[in-house]
């Protein structure tokens, strides 16, 4: 089976997380973390740094590798690093996203995520993102 190296950019910004939904291709309509395939000679952290770029002229930070997503669509294998990003300089411009949303941790379920970002959910909501009665974070 053919693998996919991608990279996707979890960026969090006053106890919320960016989500964009696809406007293209087989998984159109369908909710992710922006990002995109690493090229060659390229770091994750480099290629992520160029999509995040690329498809929402904004200058990102990466930072805390969240997990490696492992998953089997029915045509390729996928191999996705997830990391924590910062918004350095941009407004998140959409250039091949046909929406995008700010969600709370208790919005996390609230759109329709494709089956490799739907396995952060979790993580996300126990380790990043906190309860409105959370002080700590």
């Amino acid at each position: 089976m053919k693998i996919i190296r991608v990279v996707a950019a979890i960026i969090i910004h006053d106890n919320r997380v960016f989500a964009t939904q696809r406007g293209y291709g087989e998984f159109k309509d369908g909710w992710e973390f922006p990002g995109g395939k690493i090229e060659a000679g390229e770091t994750p952290e480099e290629a992520l740094v160029r999509e995040i770029k690329e498809e929402l002229d904004t200058q990102i930070e990466v930072g805390e590798l969240v997990d490696t997503v492992e998953y089997d669509y029915p045509a390729f294998h996928l191999s996705m690093d997830c990391f924590i990003c910062r918004i350095i300089d941009g407004d998140l411009v959409l250039k091949e996203h046909e929406a995008a949303k700010w969600l709370t941790r208790d919005q996390l379920d609230g759109v329709d995520w494709l089956p490799a970002d739907l396995a952060l959910i979790t993580k996300l909501r126990e380790d990043y993102l906190c309860t409105s009665t959370t002080k700590n974070h």
